[in-house]
């Protein structure tokens, strides 16, 4: 996820709490890195401050607009004003939350946003017996909870929210790790592998020279 957001000590705190939350997170301070960051990196979501500098927050949300981008955008200011809102909703906002706020329902509601972008209807997501709660960040196989690092948690996350779609290595790169890490397509092998032995490895196909899809086991039921 992009965060926009000028003000140093919100921008560290919010950093650390979404990253516990399991979230890769690459700041931008400005709307001028902003819109460039939005321009050339793949994001599943954007938390956009208003008040910015160099370029305000409706002006970069408008110009990605304009540019086809479709990511979901969550707008985060102490702006709280009904026009603000609608200023920021007519510029193409999908959500809209007035600083000061709680960080769990920031939490939550960029579960729902990531959730219907998706195309998933509930907040758990299932793929036969595999079953991920994204609230509780835990994740079970035939009810036995299973024990994830951070990112094998964020592999299996991503994998469950696109089960079915053959995802490439460099997709899982880019979304998986934020900027300040290394990043390393070749890594993500490992990472497969030891997935494999926690979920079951037939739970995810690899699919030669493109990369790997998440189904159920045969005689599992679809995803719910």
């Amino acid at each position: 996820m992009l965060l926009v957001e000028d003000d140093a000590d919100l921008s560290r705190q919010l950093k650390a709490a979404l990253g516990d939350a399991g979230y890769a997170v690459d700041h931008a301070p400005d709307g001028e890195e902003a819109h460039f960051l939005g321009d050339t990196e793949p994001y599943d979501v954007v938390v956009l401050d208003l008040g910015l500098p160099k370029v305000d927050g409706v002006s970069v949300l408008e110009r990605w607009r304009r540019d086809g981008k479709t990511t979901p955008v969550l707008i985060l200011t102490a702006r709280g004003a009904w026009s603000d809102k609608v200023s920021g909703f007519d510029a193409g906002a999908d959500d809209y939350l007035t600083k000061p706020f709680h960080t769990e329902e920031l939490l939550a509601r960029l579960r729902a946003l990531l959730r219907r972008s998706a195309g998933h209807a509930t907040s758990t997501l299932e793929c036969g017996a595999l079953r991920l709660d994204p609230r509780a960040a835990r994740a079970s196989v035939d009810g036995e909870p299973l024990r994830l690092t951070s990112l094998e948690y964020r592999l299996l996350h991503y994998l469950m929210m696109h089960q079915g779609r053959v995802i490439s290595r460099t997709e899982l790169v880019e979304h998986l790790y934020d900027q300040d890490f290394d990043r390393d397509s070749n890594t993500i092998e490992v990472f497969v592998g030891r997935l494999r032995k926690k979920i079951g490895a037939d739970r995810i196909e690899t699919v030669r020279g493109l990369g790997y899809r998440l189904t159920p086991l045969a005689g599992e039921s679809e995803a719910a």
